[in-house]
C-alpha cells in the first residue's frame, strides 16, 4: 500500500465483541425466538471478533480471508430480502390538500 499503511479490518474487533454481546444477551434471544422460532446463532460473531484479533496481530491471510467472507456473507444476506415499503418516484398528485380527518367515516 501507498505510505506504509497496513490494511485493516473492516470494522473495528470492538464491534465484533459488541454485536456477539448483545446477540448473546437475554432481549436479543426472546426477539429472535419470537421473530423466527429458534434461538439465534451468535458463533459467527465470536470467530468474526477472533479473526479481527488474528488480522491485527498479523497472523496470516487466513483470519484476513475469514473475516472478509463473512462480511460478504453478511453483506449478501442483507440483499436477498426485498424492502418492505416501495419508494416513490414522487408525491402524490394530491399532497397539497388537506386530510379529510374532520369528516365522518
Amino acid at each position: 500500500m501507498a505510505g506504509g499503511e497496513a490494511w485493516r479490518p473492516p470494522r473495528s474487533c470492538e464491534d465484533y465483541w459488541a454485536e456477539w454481546k448483545q446477540c448473546r444477551g437475554l432481549r436479543h434471544a426472546f426477539h429472535h425466538y419470537y421473530a423466527h422460532g429458534e434461538l439465534p446463532s451468535c458463533g459467527q460473531w465470536r470467530a468474526d471478533y477472533s479473526a479481527c484479533r488474528a488480522w491485527e496481530s498479523g497472523a496470516g491471510a487466513a483470519a484476513q480471508e475469514a473475516l472478509c467472507k463473512s462480511e460478504r456473507s453478511r453483506v449478501l444476506e442483507k440483499q436477498k430480502y426485498a424492502p418492505v415499503w416501495e419508494l416513490r418516484k414522487s408525491p402524490p398528485p394530491d399532497w397539497y390538500l388537506p386530510l379529510d380527518q374532520d369528516k365522518p367515516k
